[in-house]
């Protein structure tokens, strides 16, 4: 899986702010909408969208240095529609209540998978400070190949039976769990995991 820093910034439907780490570049695609039901929440309408989510995802690309193409925004969105629908087959996650079908993967799926991952992926650089970087400028199809071939990593890697969904049930959102008990829950402990609590603490005092 492709090493960076790690954490998006997100904000609930309530408003809260709070980070969230998926654990893997390709799982942090998903938090910019979906297929379905998922598509209220979607982020990547212009070209410009994908470079600048590009800048807050664990690749920290300049958005200024990325050059996104039309046809690259709708393989992005090709691909995390796939992403998510893979996912789920996988994981066994349940989607959006009332939406299913919507979420049955296809081999049409796991064709925009590998076709994503054939192409030229973004080249890694040594920075003048000893830290990994990329070599820019570069392309919206240079940075969906490195996002594909980190999905067939985490798919096919050691961490491919830890991909879970958050637990609360009105929370989607899919991690993978690096911890070394394996027993995350949450997408973030300040978000979900928080409110789990508040739910229990309510229960006991109604008893």
């Amino acid at each position: 899986m492709t090493d960076g820093a790690s954490g998006l910034t997100l904000t609930s439907p309530e408003g809260t702010r709070y980070l969230f780490d998926p654990g893997a570049l390709c799982l942090e695609l998903l938090t910019t909408g979906g297929p379905g039901a998922l598509a209220r929440y979607e982020v990547l309408h212009r070209p410009r969208d994908l470079a600048d989510w590009l800048a807050l995802s664990r690749l920290r690309l300049d958005p200024a240095r990325v050059e996104v193409a039309a046809d690259e925004l709708v393989a992005a969105r090709r691909l995390r529609d796939a992403l998510w629908r893979l996912v789920c087959v996988r994981t066994g996650a349940r989607p959006p209540a009332g939406d299913p079908a919507t979420f049955d993967a296809t081999p049409d799926d796991l064709a925009t998978l590998n076709r994503a991952a054939a192409g030229v992926p973004l080249a890694p650089q040594l920075a003048p400070d000893g830290t990994h970087a990329w070599a820019l400028p570069a392309t919206g199809g240079q940075a969906l190949a490195s996002i594909a071939r980190d999905a067939v990593d985490l798919f096919t890697g050691p961490y491919r039976d830890r991909i879970r969904e958050c637990a609360t049930h009105d929370c989607y959102l899919v991690f993978v769990d690096t911890s070394r008990p394996g027993r995350r829950r949450w997408c973030a402990m300040e978000r979900c995991g928080n409110r789990q609590k508040v739910r229990s603490l309510r229960a006991r005092r109604a008893e």
